[in-house]
């Protein structure tokens, strides 16, 4: 048999299981980041309009 069944199950507290923070060092990657968050919204509302 495997022995992974033999293991215990990982155990994570709340704070270590939280999402992390978003690090942008550079301006680029700030640039490309809101660019990309634009972008989905403005192809959010193109397809909404091409749905009418």
């Amino acid at each position: 048999m495997s022995k992974d069944h033999d293991k215990e199950p990982l155990v994570f507290s709340g704070r270590d299981a939280r999402q992390g923070e978003i690090i942008l060092h550079t301006r680029a990657q700030r640039i490309i980041f809101i660019a990309g968050l634009v972008g989905a919204v403005v192809l959010a509302l193109v397809l909404s309009l091409a749905i009418r």
